[in-house]
């Protein structure tokens, strides 16, 4: 993964702004409002280039009290949220000013008052704060004294969220020697760019200076969207980041002027898909005389079949067969002949038999009756050779092969044939006479007392012409109930040469219903006690079955008590508690409420309130401790699932994880009593005391929660819900894993949207994993992927992960390989472990073990904690040590992709014939791109491989003496 997305777009290498007004380009007086008038004063001056510029000063500094205020006419804030204030000016030293009283002031402040029309006038509003809103004190970093020239300050200040047409400026001087050389007023935006084939329009900042801005994207001339709808945000610093959605260019363009532009093919190319490939000159027998071709057409004779592609040429039908050879071998006749001289330029070559029969007095020939039997088939075959049967006696026959290819429907014309002709009365005047095959079906048309109607179909293989049918019959005896016997029923079909008998069954259905009717009572018993039977058996299996499942259920969970190893738990599951009190009773001491004193609620939890108060046991010393409440009116699932977190808690011993004292179940109010931890949750911790800790304090914050998550892990439990608002701090800076409750309420909450409803549950989606989000597959790795978060959290001082992007904007951009980037300061170590918890494929993420020796490193190695990763920095190698695949080791550029996960882009190395390791060696990222390796984590990992490829490559040449 990378912090962005590789050549998705290029940022602005500076922050765009809109000036709103500018003092410096006034030309005229610039006639502010001052009060009192005895104040602020407008005088004429040079810059330091010699432009001419109006200014205002104010040196009031020997008389006492003052309170003189500067305001600017009405700024118009066209509908922006933010602005900013730039003042350059010069500031006095009160030292240098001889005999002043002790009001002399080196600062003065800035204001702002909104209005829906320029409205103020010399007494409205009052010249004070509020309605005034003060943005900040200014103060100089330099001061001038009289002996050496002014140095000009320049400070800017940014306030809103701004609401109504406009807006004033208002400066207020309370004692101070100073000139105001220049006001400018702007306001940052993101200005309009094209990123990967699309257009987004220039938008303003949001109100805040860490609001995102959602700007929609629509796609440039001539391309089409690919994905979800398109967008990118706004940061507050002018800058697009986090682009979601893309389109590409349609069929028959092709990128162009850096991916902002698609162009037309021109003509002689085509492009048949919409994608990033370019246009390409047109396949053999094709052609093009226009641009923005999706495809060529085929020149004359030429044609493709349903199934090419637009990219493949064009072909012709095949020639006729050559060299056909008879030969009669005993009954039958054997046809073969050679392939084409001209398959059309095509590898779906089939052949056609076609039987005709001929008269010569008429001379005419008709397709042969369906009893000419060729084999293996007479369309579709693959082979050169059939078997030809039932060819009827003096008669003359023509066979024709055909050649056909997968565009002979296409072509207008007949498929082209060789032919042979057969007479039998001469070929076959040895062939020994075969009767008639059997009649296939009699049907029993009516019957009477004295007569029956039979019809029946002809046979199928006459062989010859049919000269009479013949029908004998006999008597038949008693029926039964399962079938009934013909004696010697049959009727026979002569030919000219010969005869066939057949049989003939038929019964009385009267006999038949009668015998049944008798036997019918029988049956029915029978399938009533066989009915009963089986019950029985179902009934009894299904007692056995639950006396050795209640049997094996109380085996396992004894056996689940045990220790897999010496010192090693397994933690257990208390739902797997037929009674939820039992688990209660085995892992969590039970207090008595009257050792237990509630001071002060400190805060509301899941099930009621969570109170700070005191703890004092027989024998031991008294001591702080959280309490957790069951609210009132609680239904009996919620008393289970409040206690399951003591349940969960009790089974833990760890200096990182949340200590449980016990419970007090026995009276009312349930509690659930833990250590105290002085600080708070982590996130709110950070977010008070941003920017006051060193980096090292920091990274033990991290390794000890690294600590507390490899316990857990050991132990076989998943968290699912690690983040830093669910890691508590003491006084002493360590930090403990806690909130462990598996239940969480199902509503909905528009106020807090950081569980998010996905397939029956509940999700925290910023901190969780893209397998958890699909699939709910939680593993210790998923819980890896949330620690990388966390980090991420901790470096930022309690940031929110993706700020205010929405939950499925940001699971669309994980799965877009984006990453969060580096926050501000961090070091590249650290975000280079945060990256190696988001890995996609989460058998590659690191096990808790790892990350706390790698910190454990860290922190003996301060030196490495110096290098400061910038905002958009490239793929850096991985932190954790992983074995390196040796090239050496493998035969064929396929096995090297099969050994980094890679084989997906097997075909696109070989199609664009990177087929040896010297080649692979001298890839880059353009190279990747062109094969169709888009993913920016593939091409990471790829990158990454090579690189170790080179290293290998140069530990193994020869050293020159």
């Amino acid at each position: 993964p990378q912090t962005e997305f590789s050549n998705f777009f290029f940022f602005l290498s500076f922050f765009p702004a809109e000036t709103l007004m500018d003092t410096k380009w006034a030309t005229t007086e610039l006639a502010w409002t001052s009060h009192p008038e005895t104040g602020w004063e407008e005088v004429s001056g040079y810059d330091d280039a010699m432009n001419p510029i109006r200014t205002y000063q104010v040196c009031n500094v020997r008389e006492l009290n003052q309170n003189n205020w500067l305001r600017s006419d009405f700024i118009p804030r066209k509908d922006v949220l933010r602005v900013y204030v730039e003042m350059k000016f010069t500031v006095r030293d009160c030292n240098s000013i001889p005999n002043i009283p002790g009001s002399c002031k080196e600062t003065f402040n800035l204001f702002y008052y909104e209005s829906d029309s320029d409205s103020a006038t010399s007494t409205s509003p009052f010249w004070m704060e509020n309605p005034y809103v003060k943005v900040d004190t200014i103060a100089p970093d330099e001061s001038f004294s009289m002996l050496e020239s002014g140095r000009v300050n320049t400070k800017i200040r940014s306030f809103g969220p701004l609401s109504r047409a406009g807006f004033y400026l208002a400066f207020q001087d309370l004692g101070a020697c100073m000139s105001l050389i220049s006001v400018r007023v702007f306001y940052k935006k993101c200005s309009t760019t094209i990123a990967h084939f699309a257009v987004f329009p220039e938008t303003a900042t949001g109100a805040e200076a860490t609001s995102l801005v959602i700007a929609p994207g629509t796609c440039v001339p001539n391309a089409l969207e690919v994905s979800v709808p398109l967008k990118l945000y706004c940061n507050g610093d002018g800058e697009w980041m986090v682009p979601v959605g893309s389109c590409t260019c349609m069929a028959g363009f092709e990128p162009a002027v850096k991916d902002t532009q698609c162009q037309a093919c021109s003509p002689g190319t085509f492009k048949s898909k919409q994608g990033e490939g370019f246009c390409s000159l047109c396949p053999p027998n094709s052609r093009t005389s226009s641009g923005a071709a999706s495809i060529c057409s085929c020149r004359t004779g030429y044609y493709r079949a349903d199934n090419d592609s637009p990219d493949s040429g064009c072909t012709t039908v095949p020639s006729a067969p050559r060299s056909v050879i008879s030969s009669v071998n005993e009954t039958s006749l054997v046809l073969e002949w050679s392939e084409p001289r001209d398959q059309g330029g095509r590898e779906d070559l089939l052949y056609n038999v076609i039987c005709k029969k001929c008269l010569p007095e008429r001379g005419t020939c008709t397709r042969c009756d369906d009893n000419v039997d060729i084999s293996p088939r007479h369309l579709g075959l693959t082979e050169r050779l059939v078997t030809v049967r039932n060819l009827q006696a003096h008669t003359q026959y023509s066979f024709e092969i055909q050649a056909v290819n997968g565009v002979s429907n296409k072509s207008p014309y007949a498929p082209q044939f060789a032919s042979v002709n057969i007479t039998t009365n001469q070929d076959f005047s040895h062939f020994p006479h075969t009767a008639p095959s059997a009649v296939p079906t009699v049907h029993l048309m009516g019957a009477s007392a004295n007569t029956m109607s039979l019809s029946w179909l002809p046979p199928e293989k006459p062989n010859g012409i049919i000269l009479d049918y013949e029908i004998k019959y006999h008597e038949k005896v008693r029926a039964s109930l399962c079938g009934s016997k013909c004696i010697n029923t049959s009727h026979r079909q002569r030919n000219a040469i010969n005869r066939s008998d057949i049989s003939l069954c038929a019964s009385h259905t009267a006999d038949v219903d009668k015998t049944l009717q008798e036997q019918l009572p029988l049956i029915v018993g029978s399938l009533t006690a066989g009915l009963v039977f089986i019950i029985v058996v179902v009934v009894i299996a299904i007692v056995c079955l639950r006396k050795q499942r209640n049997g094996s259920e109380s085996e396992y969970t004894e056996k689940l008590q045990q220790y897999i190893t010496p010192g090693m738990k397994v933690y257990i599951d208390p739902f797997t508690y037929e009674d939820p009190n039992e688990a209660i009773r085995e892992f969590a001491k039970e207090i008595d409420v009257s050792c237990v004193k509630i001071e002060e609620v400190i805060g509301a939890g899941e099930f009621g309130e969570v109170c700070r108060g005191r703890l004092k046991l027989p024998g031991r010393r008294e001591i702080i401790v959280a309490i957790k409440t069951l609210k009132a009116g609680y239904t009996e699932r919620q008393r289970r699932d409040f206690l399951s977190e003591a349940s969960i808690m009790g089974q833990f011993d760890h200096p990182n994880i949340i200590r449980l004292e016990g419970v007090v179940t026995k009276s009312r109010p349930v509690m659930i009593v833990t250590e105290f931890m002085e600080n708070g949750a982590l996130d709110s911790f950070l977010r008070l005391n941003d920017g006051q800790f060193t980096v090292i304090q920091l990274v033990g914050m991290l390794r000890g929660i690294a600590a507390g998550m490899k316990y857990l892990s050991d132990m076989n439990y998943v968290h699912r819900d690690l983040a830093a608002r669910n890691i508590l701090v003491n006084s002493n800076l360590v930090c403990k894993v806690s909130d462990f409750g598996l239940s969480r309420f199902l509503e909905d909450d528009p106020t807090d949207p950081t569980y998010t409803s996905s397939l029956g549950g509940k999700i925290p989606i910023r901190w969780t994993a893209p397998e958890a989000i699909a699939y709910r597959k939680f593993t210790s790795a998923s819980d890896v992927w949330s620690y990388g978060i966390v980090m991420w959290e901790v470096m930022s001082y309690g940031e929110r992960p993706y700020w205010d992007m929405s939950n499925q904007d940001v699971i669309n951009a994980v799965e877009q390989d984006y990453r969060l980037p580096p926050p501000m300061d961090c070091p590249t170590a650290l975000h280079q472990l945060m990256l190696d918890c988001w890995v996609k494929e989460r058998n590659l993420r690191p096990k808790f073990s790892q990350i706390v020796n790698t910190l454990d490193k860290l922190i003996r190695n301060a030196a490495s904690l110096k290098v400061v990763t910038s905002t958009h920095s490239g793929a850096s190698q991985p932190l954790l040590d992983r074995c390196v695949p040796d090239y050496t080791t493998f035969t064929t550029v396929g096995d090297w992709l099969d050994a980094i996960k890679m084989s997906r882009y097997r075909d696109n190395f070989l199609n664009a014939g990177f087929a040896s390791f010297d080649l692979v060696a001298q890839m880059t990222a353009e190279d990747l791109l062109r094969i169709g390796v888009t993913l920016a984590g593939h091409q990471k990992k790829i990158l990454g491989s090579i690189q170790d490829m080179r290293l290998q490559m140069n530990q193994t040449l020869p050293v020159q003496v």
